[in-house]
């Protein structure tokens, strides 16, 4: 699935990162489903203060923008799971520099290696 909510428009690729990412959540839901696959309740609990109606828009704009895979599974009582596609899988690793930056310099601490 494509990116491009506003194709076209975009001044360089951090800009168009940053509509795909961009608000207080999305980078902390990312990096809670690299961990693993999460169930809905799980993952609002994984997110301290997220509210259900944030999570869930933003749950919708990651699976739109082709980042998190939500798979229903016919139980009773139904049940789904949200993980990371193969492109939200790189754009943690994309991030993972960023977080190592935090560390370093906003935390005080030294950062990891990246591989």
């Amino acid at each position: 699935m494509a990116v491009g909510r506003r194709a076209g428009s975009y001044v360089c690729g951090v800009d168009a990162a940053m509509d795909v990412i961009g608000g207080k959540w999305k980078v902390l839901i990312l990096w809670a489903l690299s961990e693993r696959p999460h169930r809905f309740g799980e993952l609002r609990r994984a997110v301290p203060g997220v509210t259900e109606k944030v999570l869930a828009a933003h749950l919708r704009e990651l699976e739109a923008d082709g980042i998190v895979h939500r798979r229903e599974y016919e139980e009773v009582p139904p049940r789904v799971e949200y993980s990371l596609t193969p492109r939200g899988v790189a754009l943690n690793e994309a991030l993972e520099p960023l977080g190592a930056w935090g560390k370093a310099n906003v935390l005080g601490q030294a950062p990891e290696p990246v591989a």
